[in-house]
């Protein structure tokens, strides 16, 4: 019989430590579930900051109101690396995860094993082809685990971040050009335009939010080692990979409905330029979220918890 635990009539200050009590106790193999009234994704980063990969979380329910999370127990030895993992450790494998369609940035932390049982792919043949790629010598370029906070942000910044603003009115241009005069024949291209401009208003805020706020503060933690309210910036970066997630979500929909970026037969230049620019965008999006999801947010929250230790 699976444990529960209803942390929604405890005290704020003791739902955690009563929560890593409940998940120390557990033997391998052992499961429990949780029961809360908002996303207890902080609670995440603290298994994985003080336990480390040795455990499952599965959501069962998520909102509005309650959230339930099944929270197993796995030795040191079972414990499959994320598929964020893998791509943080080697940016390479990104090229073939991306060709079989699987998520890397915001469905970083599933592992090949489950995303293969998800979508009925072949694990053996994908990680056959994962497992050559060591063979060859990492490009210090794409080595982006080894950097520094201070020196990942700035390249988020300077290249991913430049990136979208410079992008956003290009394609835009495109988008409207390509509703307005193709639209009645391709209905789809209407829904992409309104598609697009709903993420460079959700871009506009995130990208406002991390540099004025976040990512400040992640060069001042890492320079002075001063910590400062771990659970408020655990709680905001959850909020930033949510609105990764909204993003991510609106570009499939139109990545969908241009049946993958193909234009028809029909196309003139506007047109096949405006699905290049998208296809472009989303690559580099995918490649934008990863380094924030799956290396600077974990390294942040790891190092902050470092710190309170340290304090206490």
């Amino acid at each position: 019989m699976q444990n529960f635990l209803d942390v929604t009539l405890l005290n704020p200050k003791l739902k955690h430590p009563t929560i890593f009590q409940a998940f120390d106790k557990l033997a391998i193999g052992e499961e429990f579930i949780i029961h809360n009234d908002h996303d207890p994704k902080p609670l995440y980063y603290e298994l994985i900051g003080e336990r480390g990969n040795v455990f499952e979380w599965k959501y069962i329910e998520s909102g509005p109101y309650f959230w339930k999370v099944k929270i197993s127990k796995k030795s040191i030895n079972q414990a499959e690396p994320s598929i964020g993992d893998l791509v943080a450790r080697d940016f390479r494998k990104a090229e073939i995860l991306k060709k079989h369609n699987i998520d890397f940035c915001c469905g970083g932390r599933k592992t090949i094993s489950q995303v293969c049982e998800e979508k009925n792919l072949n694990l053996t043949a994908i990680q056959n082809e994962l497992n050559l790629i060591p063979t060859t010598a990492i490009n210090n370029l794409d080595d982006f685990d080894s950097l520094s906070l201070e020196l990942l942000v700035d390249y988020i910044v300077d290249n991913h971040h430049n990136y979208v603003k410079n992008s956003i009115p290009i394609i835009i241009e495109y988008t409207k050009k390509v509703s307005r005069v193709h639209g009645q024949r391709h209905p789809e291209v209407v829904v992409i335009a309104d598609l697009f401009f709903k993420v460079t208003i959700e871009l506009h805020d995130h990208i406002l939010k991390e540099e004025n706020i976040l990512f400040p503060y992640i060069k001042a933690i890492f320079n002075s080692n001063d910590n400062k309210t771990i659970a408020s910036k655990i709680k905001a970066i959850t909020v930033m990979e949510q609105e990764h997630e909204m993003v991510g979500n609106l570009l499939k929909e139109i990545r969908s409905l241009s049946n993958n970026y193909t234009p028809p037969v029909d196309a003139c230049t506007t047109f096949k330029l405006s699905y290049l620019k998208l296809k472009e965008f989303e690559e580099d999006l995918h490649s934008h979220i990863h380094l924030e999801n799956n290396i600077l947010f974990p390294k942040t929250i790891a190092l902050e918890i470092q710190i309170s230790a340290l304090q206490q």
